[in-house]
């Protein structure tokens, strides 16, 4: 039986890597293409190759991140919490792709994992470790601050950019944004292959450790080829239903605002993921951080009720994530003996 739940992991983290690609980078070139610094087949290779990248480079600190995250019991009871936490952030995440909605794919996989350890302690078995400090560093203290921050901080970095282009002619300044608005995009989606790729490899090395395949002291290379792999192909197939929103729907800025907001946002991705060490979501970045170059204009381009939608889906994300994997992991719970 343990072989089974354990390839029932494997095969659910699949999919949430790939849901992970599909959703989330795309909006590391939607504004790109929305400014046609970038058509939209070149944009989701671009993409496609630079997470790659990213999640490989990611499993250095695969095994780090596992260890300091979260602690599940061993044997079904632990794969059974993984199962049922994977699958809720799964659901989770196709649920806002289908209604265009940008959310964090790190917040429903912590909350899935702290409801399906809930559910765990409540048929007496073991809870998952370490889940409360997961919950405020991964989920609290990111969603509070991780948005301000690229709001503010893209809001003010228009400031000087404007000024240091106020003579150009504004084809010219068209031309050199779209340039540096694709490098940026590239950024950005290197650097959602270091923040993500940290987590679905970790979820597999705690998977290996669970079934007792693996001591979880390193990674092995299929784990991170695996995640790396799924994540890209993921991102060829592309989300154009959140990138539409995002592009089109929240706020619409040109080529010189688009630059500012993916510059910004590539910076805060790779300073969280390389110097601090810290998860930052790229929905929230890359969205937060295009609402605040897009409010730094002379007329108002924001759609302030989505805007007003998005942000309550994002406080509740984790929250229904943890109530949809404590009803699978009930569910799941004769079986696993969650």
């Amino acid at each position: 039986m343990t072989a089974v739940i354990f390839g029932a992991v494997v095969l659910l983290t699949a999919a949430f890597a790939f849901l992970n690609g599909f959703r989330d980078v795309s909006t590391a070139v939607a504004l790109a293409v929305r400014t046609r610094a970038l058509t939209p087949s070149v944009a989701v290779l671009l993409a496609a190759f630079f997470n790659l990248v990213g999640a490989l480079l990611s499993a250095s600190v695969v095994v780090a991140i596992s260890h300091t995250w979260i602690h599940l019991p061993a044997g079904t009871s632990g794969l059974g919490i993984l199962l049922a936490g994977v699958g809720s952030a799964c659901a989770w995440g196709l649920l806002m792709w289908w209604r265009g909605i940008p959310a964090s794919s790190t917040h429903a996989l912590v909350g899935g994992l702290a409801g399906a350890g809930l559910a765990s302690l409540a048929v007496g078995g073991l809870g998952v470790g370490g889940v409360d400090r997961s919950l405020l560093v991964q989920v609290i203290l990111p969603l509070l601050l991780s948005p301000i921050v690229a709001y503010v901080g893209a809001y003010l970095l228009v400031f000087p950019t404007s000024w240091a282009a106020r003579h150009a002619q504004p084809n010219v300044i068209n031309q050199r944004f779209r340039r540096s608005q694709a490098i940026a995009a590239g950024a950005v989606a290197f650097g959602h292959g270091l923040q993500d790729g940290q987590r679905v490899g970790a979820v597999l090395l705690l998977a290996l450790a669970a079934a007792g395949y693996a001591d979880g002291g390193s990674i092995p290379l299929w784990v991170a080829l695996f995640s790396a792999v799924m994540m890209a192909i993921g991102t060829l197939c592309g989300g154009w239903r959140i990138s539409y929103t995002l592009a089109y729907r929240i706020t619409r800025i040109d080529p010189l605002r688009g630059s500012v907001s993916q510059t910004f946002s590539a910076l805060m991705l790779l300073v969280g993921a390389i110097a601090l060490q810290w998860p930052v979501s790229t929905t929230h970045t890359v969205t937060a951080s295009a609402l605040g170059a897009g409010e730094n204009q002379h007329f108002s381009v924001t759609n302030r009720k989505l805007v007003l939608e998005i942000l309550g889906l994002w406080v509740i994300t984790p929250v229904a994530a943890a109530a949809v994997a404590f009803v699978f992991a009930l569910a799941l719970s004769p079986l696993t003996g969650v």
